[in-house]
Order: C-alpha cells, then sequence, then structure tokens
C-alpha cells in the first residue's frame, strides 16, 4: 500500500503530553472520513498506548521519548506508538483484561486499544521497547465495502 499521508512526532514521557498525542492523532485522522464516536474512539486507544510507555514502558521517568508515527493508506488510519523501555515480559498475558504490572492500575489498556481500534498488534523486546501497532477505517468505509460484496 502507498502512504497517501503521514505523520512523526516524539514527545517527552511527562502525562502532560499526552493530550497532546491524542489531539494531533485524532486531529490528523479527520482526513479520513470518521465520525465524532469513531474520533473519540481513536483519542482514547492513543492515550491508552502512549500512557503505557510512561507507566509501564519507562516507570513515570519524565526524561525518556514516546515515538509517534500515522499515516494513512487507501482509507486506512495507521498509528504506530513505540518507546524504548523495559518491554513486555509476556505480550499474550499482557494482552488480557485486567493484566497490570502496576497494582494501582486496573489492566484495560489493551483492551480499550482492542475494542476501540480495527486491528492491534504488539511486539515488545525485554530492555529494548515495545512497538504497538493500531489500524482503524471509517465505519462508513466498512459498511460500503460490506455492501459491495454483497
Amino acid at each position: 500500500m502507498k502512504i497517501k499521508n503521514q505523520i512523526k512526532l516524539s514527545i517527552l514521557t511527562m502525562p502532560e503530553n499526552v493530550p497532546l498525542a491524542r489531539v494531533t492523532v485524532a486531529a490528523f485522522a479527520s482526513q479520513l472520513e470518521f465520525n465524532l464516536d469513531e474520533l473519540e474512539d481513536i483519542k482514547v486507544a492513543v492515550s491508552e498506548a502512549v500512557t503505557n510507555c510512561l507507566v509501564h514502558g519507562y516507570s513515570n521517568d519524565r526524561n525518556r521519548t514516546v515515538n509517534i508515527v500515522c499515516s494513512i493508506y487507501d482509507n486506512t488510519l495507521e498509528i504506530i506508538v513505540e518507546d524504548e523501555g523495559v518491554g513486555i515480559t509476556d505480550v499474550s498475558k499482557a494482552l488480557q483484561p485486567a493484566f497490570s504490572t502496576d497494582p494501582e492500575r486496573m489492566g484495560l489498556g489493551f483492551t480499550f486499544m482492542q475494542s476501540f481500534m480495527d486491528n492491534l498488534e504488539v511486539r515488545s523486546e525485554i530492555s529494548k521497547g515495545t512497538r504497538v501497532t493500531m489500524t482503524k477505517r471509517p465505519q462508513q468505509d466498512l459498511a460500503a465495502a460490506a455492501s459491495e460484496e454483497n
């Protein structure tokens, strides 16, 4: 697939940068025909992915970096959120609802990402970091594609 448009954003791991990431990605995503609910879903998924980097990847170290790359391919939005933190020991376990390495957290970040996005892929390597790739197509585009198949 050919990239139609792309942005790259690097933010310091400060909680005050999470809203910046979510709004920036939503503004970029609005180039596609997402409705307001879908844009809210995208914002939540980005918030969860970035917050995971801050809390779990970097243990709240405010001097690290999270990289976000958003691309539009045809009518598909791809969001990659990546850190160079501690990594995830067992990705399949981390994807389970209510799993968290922080007892103060509910462990629903990946669950939200999975439910709000069309696809979620998590790759991680211990001491090298984690890469979360999420994709989403506008629902009206999915509905049109389904009606064409029938």
